[in-house]
């Protein structure tokens, strides 16, 4: 692994400074189960790593506007157990299913909505679902943030609308439309820890 700058900002204008003055240079740290591992590969040679552990307001689940916002930072587990819970309605339960299937229990208890959004891979379990129920990102960037459906947000394999000096702050996911349910069933030649 190459040598790199690490910073760990403790708010979002030191956040969006730090991307400004650093650029494409920049990479997202929030659960780095992927990062990590591409870091160590040689496909990603980040110059400066930025920490999003002690940016407030980015992780957790709370009810909004009739609907759930999904911080950036909350991990696949925290997604899953508090869907699956019973605590919203069955209309979010493909969302908890695809945030269930992430991985290993070590890997969901790291890997992050934002990660597995940003990241773009088209294996992503958290974007069908999202996509499904007509999820919003939230973008912070130096001209204040801004909504933009997943449609959008997505750009192709490995590509999104991210522009370097911009995060993922999270998702608005509106309420499910009444007497609907969803489920999520993943397609796979492979097994989980392959």
């Amino acid at each position: 692994m190459h040598r790199f700058d690490y910073v760990a900002p403790r708010s979002l204008d030191e956040t969006l400074a730090t991307l400004n003055h650093w650029g494409a240079d920049a990479r997202l740290l929030a659960g780095g189960t992927d990062l990590l591992v591409q870091m160590k590969e040689g496909r990603r040679t980040p110059r400066c790593v930025v920490s999003l552990h002690h940016l407030p307001g980015i992780a957790g689940i709370r009810a909004e506007d009739g609907g759930l916002w999904i911080g950036a930072r909350t991990t696949m587990a925290e997604v899953s157990e508090h869907l699956m819970a019973g605590a919203v309605l069955p209309g979010y339960l493909g969302l908890a299913e695809g945030a269930g299937l992430v991985g290993s229990i070590q890997i969901r208890n790291l890997a992050t909505v934002g990660g597995n959004l940003c990241n773009a891979a088209p294996s992503a379990d958290v974007a069908p679902p999202l996509m499904t129920l007509g999820a919003r990102a939230i973008i912070a960037g130096p001209g204040g943030q801004k909504s933009m459906s997943l449609e959008d947000f997505f750009r192709g394999p490995g590509q999104t609308a991210l522009e370097p000096t911009q995060l993922l702050l999270g998702v608005r996911v509106p309420a499910p439309v009444a007497r609907s349910g969803s489920a999520y069933l993943r397609h796979t030649p492979r097994a989980w820890m392959d």
